[in-house]
């Protein structure tokens, strides 16, 4: 076994290596950009190196600089986790020439199957069933038409090099087929460095099931079973389940023969993923991952293995440590991924920082791979997947249980992520009778996108922590205050509304939602009494941290209270509720609407700029495309109009609300 290793990647997937790594002994080396300096992985590690400026071209992208890092630390091989490097079979032969062992495949494997056009030629030797489309090597538009009129629309248009939902593209109409291949082959030449593309029928709402296979060096192979991701948004992964439900041992079996055929076919050796879209019955091939997948987790819950400590022995040369005749599958296990990002605004990138973080706990049910922590910085340079939520049960149903539990106690503040989404999933009926296919999000968007509901009761909670948390503030300052008066027992330094000829009274007023809310605070000892328009209630509550217990009358009940100057968001049980405190003290901020700028919606690079000043632009017309945490966002005119000014430049990285363009509304030529 090696003794030293270096992860040349970062975030959740780091940590989750080297958790294996010391489990086994094995002394661990990091890498980061100064975007990650300090970042959690970069302390489980036993030793971190920096390696370069935040983009990932100049860092995790950079094999010169891993390789060096590699020689000076003295490790024997290196893993790359999953994205960056990780089936770059240049990055894999650099290993080897430079000594090192690449946990991974072979480099020829991942020039087979690292090309979705050379893959399906393969598959197709072999006897796999395709999707009808083109995968050749030529790339003229007018070849990628002719096929489209043959196979008939939707088609797909896809990164032959791609992966992680990148270079994809849907394309309804004829009229819509060159812009979408000259977007997908931008950012398939951007995020993989290959714009070579190919074309398929887009089956509508297929599911979408993928085959854990791994191999050794001599001959042995396995399948550790399946796997269901058909739940996606933009291509890419939200929720993940093994075993598929509704899959027969039939199907099982027979799309584990194909798996392992195509791994045959390219001596494969190592973790693989074997890709399959299905309707009823029928499956079709669909791409191989050459790679750890970010969704393993589920596999190991359901069959007890560690996937990356087998990645390690076979790297070492070692047998499998199991045979097939040795797995079983047991229980069920969900895996979903927490993201920074909004899907009220169509799943646009959240940057920020992490301003309170609160997890479920660990047990031997629920599963967290995480490499994020309070306080965190989150950079729109990286993918915008923050941790990964796993958990198990006996079956799909307990399983399912422990999934909304876990996370009704899942807590973020300060960026946008996806955990509303995640829960509304869990708590569909359809999702809960295993009805999913890949167009689960978009069939029932007013469902899962709608604003969870705040009941009466929940938002009457959240003023009272809100109010007692403003006191107990208060109580702090007036503390340091008399500490340092020179008459520390004067009644103007207490908070309680203290009155010479009358009982101590306080008036608040709070804004929830839209709505505007005068309350009043008397004080009786430790108790608040909160007198809202309707009624009066009784409030005790103690707080530590962020955590709060909460007694209004006869409910007792723990949430957590996160401040950011007079705005408070309050958690409990999976929900925020959202309160700002008017202070009469302070001027009133003023709003600039600026309708006639077009501003950054989020910090990031600009990759196409698409007027010039003075041009005429209609409504909805793209003016820039921009791009954030491996998402390309193309920014559009709000109305008709006239281009007066253009405020940024190509590759320049712009801030969050920084001026892009500028226009006049007047109507168009």
């Amino acid at each position: 076994m090696f003794e030293r290793i270096l992860i040349a990647n970062r975030g959740e997937i780091a940590c989750r290596i080297i958790r294996t790594a010391k489990r086994l002994g094995i002394s661990t080396v990091a890498v980061y950009s100064e975007a990650d300096a300090g970042a959690l992985h970069t302390e489980e590690a036993d030793e971190a190196f920096c390696i370069g400026p935040a983009p990932a071209r100049d860092s995790y992208l950079s094999v010169e600089k891993i390789i060096a890092i590699a020689l000076r630390s003295g490790v024997q091989a290196i893993h790359p986790g999953y994205g960056f490097l990780s089936e770059n079979a240049d990055f894999a032969t650099a290993c080897a020439a430079a000594g090192l062992v690449f946990i991974g495949p072979p480099p020829s494997a991942i020039r087979l199957m690292g090309s979705k056009s050379g893959a399906k030629s393969l598959m197709e030797q072999s006897g796999v069933p395709l999707v009808p489309g083109y995968h050749g090597d030529a790339q003229d538009p007018d070849i990628f038409a002719q096929v489209a009129i043959r196979i008939g629309y939707p088609v797909l248009v896809k990164a032959s090099a791609g992966g992680g939902g990148k270079g994809i593209r849907v394309v309804e109409r004829p009229d819509d087929l060159q812009s979408a291949l000259e977007s997908a082959r931008r950012e398939a030449e951007s995020f993989f460095g290959d714009g070579k593309l190919l074309i398929e029928k887009y089956l509508q709402n297929p599911r979408h099931i993928e085959i854990q296979i791994f191999a050794d060096r001599h001959d042995n192979f396995v399948s550790l079973f399946e796997r269901d991701c058909s739940i996606q948004r933009r291509h890419q992964k939200v929720v993940e389940e093994a075993p598929a439900p509704g899959m027969n041992e039939e199907s099982r079996a027979a799309m584990s023969k194909a798996a392992i055929a195509a791994a045959r076919a390219v001596g494969y050796v190592g973790a693989g993923t074997v890709e399959f879209i299905a309707q009823g019955d029928d499956f079709w091939f669909m791409e191989m991952n050459t790679r750890l997948q970010v969704e393993h987790p589920v596999t190991e819950m359901i069959t007890g293995q560690d996937l990356v400590e087998w990645q390690l022995c076979v790297a070492c040369g070692e047998s499998l440590p199991v045979r097939q005749e040795d797995l079983r599958i047991a229980g069920h296990s969900f895996e979903v991924r927490i993201c920074a990002e909004d899907p009220s605004r169509d799943f646009l990138p959240s940057v920020g920082r992490i301003l309170h973080l609160r997890e479920p706990d660990a047990s031997e049910c629920v599963r967290l791979d995480s490499g994020m922590r309070a306080g965190d910085q989150i950079s729109s340079s990286y993918d915008s997947m923050l941790a990964k939520l796993i958990v198990w049960g006996e079956n799909r149903g307990a399983a399912l249980r422990q999934l909304r539990t876990a996370l009704s106690h899942y807590e973020i503040v300060g960026v946008k992520t996806n955990l509303d989404l995640l829960r509304a999933i869990a708590s569909h009926r359809s999702f809960a009778n295993g009805d999913v296919d890949t167009g689960f999000i978009s069939r029932h968007a007013n469902d899962l996108l709608a604003s969870p509901p705040i009941d009466a009761g929940h938002a009457r909670m959240a003023v009272c922590a809100v109010v007692a948390a403003l006191m107990d503030d208060w109580r702090e300052d007036a503390a340091g205050n008399a500490y340092r008066s020179e008459d520390r027992w004067s009644p103007w330094n207490t908070p309680d509304a203290w009155r010479m000829n009358g009982e101590g009274r306080q008036t608040l007023v709070l804004r929830t939602g839209d709505a505007e809310l005068t309350i009043g605070v008397r004080f009786a000892g430790e108790t608040l009494c909160v007198e809202f328009p309707d009624r009066t209630v009784e409030v005790i509550a103690s707080r530590e941290g962020a955590r709060m217990s909460l007694r209004i009358e006869d409910h007792s009940v723990k949430v957590s209270v996160v401040r950011t100057g007079d705005d408070f968001a309050v958690l409990a049980g999976g929900r925020i509720s959202l309160v700002t405190f008017i202070d009469p003290s302070r001027l009133p901020r003023s709003v600039h609407a600026g309708d006639n700028r077009l501003t950054a919606p989020i910090p990031a690079r600009v990759t196409r700029v698409l007027v010039k000043p003075g041009q005429s632009v209609a409504k909805g017309a793209p003016l820039m495309v921009i791009e954030a945490m491996k998402m390309e966002i193309t920014l559009a005119a709000p109305f008709d109009g006239v281009v007066s000014a253009v405020r940024a430049r190509l590759d320049e990285m712009v801030r969050e609300g920084a001026e892009l363009v500028t226009f006049e509304p007047r109507g168009v030529d």
